[in-house]
C-alpha cells in the first residue's frame, strides 16, 4: 500500500490494519483508534482524560501544560509560525516545516496504487485509504464508521451532540468544523488571502483558487456534476 518496510512481520501486520481498518481498537473518550487492545490499553492507563490540563473550549483533555498551549491555538486564531516565502502562518513550528516543502517541490511519499505524490507519510496514508476503502474509525454511540477523524467528529457532534459548536460572533451561525467556522468569517469580512499568480483574482478558500486556476491552464475540463466551466 505505502512501501513501507518493518524489521519484523509481526511489525507488518500491525502496519497493514492502518490501512484496511480491521481490528482496530477505539477509544470512547476521544475516538483515537489503535491496531492492538494493548495499545489501547496504553493510551487509558495514561490517565490522559483525567488530565489536569483540560480545555476549557471543548473538553479535551492534553499530555501537559504545553500541549494545551497549542491546542488552545486552534480556538483562539493565533498562529505564530510564519513562512517567510508566502507570509502563511502556522499554529504549530511542525505544520510550518511540512509547509515549506511546498516551496521547494519535495514530494517525496508516492503512491504505489496511482500516480500522486505527497509531502508528508501522513497524508500519503489518508490518501491510500481512498483506494482500499477502509474506515478505521468508528462511532462509539451507532454502527457508522468513517475513513478520517474529522468526518467522526462531525457525525458525533450533528448526530449525538457529542462536542462543541463552534459559532460565528457576527451572526451566530454554528459550525461543527473550526475550519469552516474561519472560511465563513473571511466571507463576513472581504479577507481573501488565497491570490492567483496568473490574474489579479483573490479567493477566500484554496479549493476556490483551485478552480479558478482551470481557467488559465491548457487542459479543458467539462464536467456534468457540480463544477462547469465555459471554453
Amino acid at each position: 500500500m505505502c512501501n513501507k518496510w518493518f524489521k519484523s512481520k509481526r511489525g507488518l501486520n500491525r502496519h497493514r490494519k492502518t490501512h484496511t481498518g480491521d481490528n482496530m481498537y477505539t477509544c470512547n473518550e476521544c475516538g483515537k483508534c489503535f491496531s492492538y487492545q494493548s495499545g489501547l490499553n496504553q493510551h487509558t492507563n495514561t490517565g490522559i482524560h483525567r488530565s489536569k490540563y483540560k480545555c476549557t473550549e471543548c473538553g479535551k483533555c492534553c499530555e501537559s501544560r504545553c500541549n494545551l498551549a497549542v491546542h488552545m491555538r486552534s480556538h483562539s486564531g493565533e498562529k505564530p509560525f510564519e513562512c517567510t516565502v508566502c507570509n502563511k502562518r502556522f499554529t504549530r513550528s511542525g505544520n510550518l516545516i511540512k509547509h515549506s516543502k511546498i516551496h521547494s517541490g519535495e514530494k517525496p511519499y508516492k503512491c504505489s496504487l496511482c500516480d500522486k505524490s505527497f509531502i508528508t507519510s501522513s497524508s500519503l496514508k489518508s490518501h491510500v485509504r481512498t483506494h482500499t476503502g477502509a474506515k478505521p474509525y468508528s462511532c462509539r454511540h451507532c454502527s457508522e464508521r468513517f475513513t478520517w477523524r474529522r468526518q467522526l467528529k462531525v457525525h458525533l457532534l450533528e448526530s449525538h451532540n457529542e462536542g462543541t459548536w463552534f459559532t460565528c460572533h457576527i451572526c451566530q451561525k454554528k459550525f461543527s468544523l473550526s475550519d469552516s467556522l474561519k472560511i465563513h468569517i473571511r466571507r463576513h469580512e472581504g479577507v481573501k488571502p488565497y491570490v492567483c499568480c496568473e490574474c489579479p483574482k483573490r479567493f477566500c478558500t484554496s479549493g476556490a483558487l483551485k478552480r479558478h486556476q482551470l481557467v488559465h491552464s491548457d487542459v479543458r475540463r467539462f464536467t456534468f456534476g457540480f463544477w462547469r466551466y465555459r471554453i
